[in-house]
């Protein structure tokens, strides 16, 4: 079993996304020595990118499950200590350099933007095999409750997505605090959705005594 290891916390993710895109210069890259360069950083930090539309109270329906199935699939990779699974097809296949690089330019700027925001501290949370599963299981059960068939329900895409952003960036630049902090909004996001997931499916079961409440509320 390959172990997911994280950078070394001196080296921050801007610096490495940019030394990325300089690497590419010039030639063409497979997906498989994209990731390779990358890292698993980088793959979190993607993860974050997919979360932050769902920071709106009110998204699309389908939106979740097109963005969740890939961060189900990072989240997942990162419980189980590997690196994410791909097919050897896609894994080969030859990407534009100029594309990839401006990509790897603009999301090394947008992560300069907010790396005065967090620091490497409580490393331990952030770094391990018995750590990765626990963390990698909270950003599953996050996309998870962000996929719930919730839709126009105010908040129950934001406040999963809340959760999602703060572990991947926590874990991404080893900041042991954002982790905690994304422990608990993952915590709150879970009630708050699978609450409301319970509370459709005993107003479906018992749809005759919930209407004579409602009714006798509006009266």
């Amino acid at each position: 079993m390959t172990i997911v290891h994280f950078r070394n916390p001196e080296t921050r993710l801007s610096e490495a996304l940019a030394v990325t895109a300089t690497a590419l210069r010039g030639h063409e890259v497979t997906l498989r020595e994209l990731l390779a360069l990358i890292g698993e950083q980088g793959l979190l930090v993607f993860c974050a990118i997919l979360a932050v539309p769902f920071l709106l109270p009110i998204t699309l329906p389908m939106m979740s499950t097109l963005f969740g199935l890939p961060m189900l699939l990072i989240g997942s990779a990162i419980m189980l200590n590997r690196v994410v699974w791909l097919p050897a097809r896609l894994l080969d296949r030859q990407l534009p350099a100029a594309t990839v690089q401006q990509v790897l330019q603009r999301t090394s700027g947008w992560a300069a933007q907010f790396e005065h925001l967090v620091q490497p501290r409580l490393l331990g949370l952030s770094g391990g095999a018995v750590v990765n599963v626990i963390n990698g299981g909270l950003l599953v059960i996050s996309v998870v409750a962000l996929m719930a068939p919730l839709p126009l329900v105010p908040f129950a895409n934001t406040l999963p997505g809340i959760a999602i952003v703060l572990l991947c960036l926590g874990m991404a630049e080893r900041d042991g605090v954002l982790i905690l902090v994304g422990y608990f909004a993952t915590l709150v996001a879970t009630i708050y959705v699978f609450g409301l997931l319970l509370l459709v499916v005993y107003a479906g079961l018992n749809f005759d005594e919930v209407w004579q409440t409602v009714r006798g509320w509006l009266s």
